[in-house]
């Protein structure tokens, strides 16, 4: 069975870009909204979450910060996406549990190692 990666942006072509890159490998869930993602939680666990920083309504710092908050996705791997490139920028998204941090516009080959380091984090490092 294909693991599941659930994508928060409120930008319908960075979804639609990131469905068509990991779709063939991964079950992929776009979410337009942090709100809408909050409740699709309620109901499912996926195997790694990728959100956008810069959203309306919840921007992903409070969208990560509820998200660590829930006992069942206190662990879930997230890798936050964003414009930006500063390093304090990265720095607190890490400091409120994302796990890596990837600049917009993204490297497609780099976004599929940041998956699988994440999904597979003991299988990835067996291969070095």
């Amino acid at each position: 069975m294909k693991k599941k990666i659930l994508v928060v942006d409120d930008e319908i072509s960075i979804c639609l870009l990131l469905e068509n890159f990991l779709s063939q490998s991964y079950n992929v869930v776009s979410i337009n909204n942090g709100f809408e993602a909050l409740l699709w939680l309620e109901d499912n666990i996926p195997d790694l979450i990728i959100s956008d920083i810069q959203m309306a309504q919840m921007d992903g710092y409070e969208f990560l910060t509820k998200l660590r908050k829930r006992g069942f996705t206190k662990h879930t791997p997230f890798i936050m996406l964003s414009g930006r490139s500063e390093s304090k920028e990265r720095i607190k998204c890490y400091r409120l549990g994302a796990q890596d941090y990837l600049t917009k516009p993204f490297n497609p080959e780099e976004l599929e190692e940041l998956v699988k380091k994440n999904i597979f984090p003991i299988h990835y490092a067996v291969g070095w």
